[in-house]
């Protein structure tokens, strides 16, 4: 990362000026084998909450709570939806407060065009597949199944990070190095499987809502990190 954290003195010397709210689409950049990334953490010390709302299941409009990381293995959260060809489907995942009671945006995904599912061959229109959105708890990582899904139509995925630590660069403070790096450097970046390297991919970053928006040809693991 030693490119990318060069960058912070200059993000710091423009931070008065600071980038207008929509920064992007950002050009997707490689990730050197020797660089490693600095992924966001959720915040507090409990392991967060969600709700999903959306077509889950095939049951559209139910709204389900996420398993706790207890009962998956892997320690993760999971939730699935059916998309279908020629029809625009989508799910929401949002944080909950420590209380259940209130709730903040974290993750959208929308789709109308599945077209090809390996091991499956074309969709026809009418056609469905069960995708399955699987959060990291400890990390801002989400991983979109089946892997290697292609779309006809770009499926829209809109990630929101108000849910992670403000410390964005762990040295025990919030501070403006941390809007710095929030408003210069943080981008969405993704891999095609755990032994491929982590790329940028291209995205509307909003400061306002402390999110970015990609649209999607296929299928892999996304993450919010510098």
């Amino acid at each position: 990362m030693r490119a990318r954290r060069c960058l912070i003195p200059l993000a710091l010397a423009l931070f008065a000026a600071r980038c207008s709210d929509q920064v992007g689409p950002r050009i997707a950049e490689q990730q050197p084998a020797a660089q490693s990334l600095h992924f966001l953490q959720w915040a507090g010390n409990a392991p967060p909450q969600f709700m999903a709302s959306g077509a889950l299941s095939g049951r559209g409009g139910q709204r389900v709570r996420l398993a706790s990381p207890g009962r998956l293995s892997l320690g993760r959260y999971t939730a699935a939806f059916w998309a279908v060809r020629g029809e625009a489907r989508s799910i929401q995942i949002n944080y909950l407060s420590s209380t259940g009671d209130t709730s903040a945006p974290f993750l959208q995904f929308t789709s109308d065009d599945p077209a090809y599912v390996p091991g499956v061959g074309d969709l026809a229109p009418g056609d469905s597949v069960l995708i399955t959105v699987t959060i990291d708890p400890t990390e801002l990582k989400v991983s979109l199944e089946p892997t290697g899904l292609v779309f006809g139509n770009p499926a829209q995925l809109q990630i929101w990070y108000s849910g992670a630590d403000g410390d964005l660069n762990g040295d025990g403070v919030v501070d403006d190095t941390d809007a710095a790096i929030e408003a210069q450097l943080l981008g969405l970046w993704y891999r095609e499987g755990p032994a491929d390297q982590w790329t940028e991919i291209a995205a509307v970053h909003s400061l306002t809502d402390k999110s970015f928006t990609s649209a999607l040809a296929h299928f892999c693991e996304y993450a919010v990190s510098y």
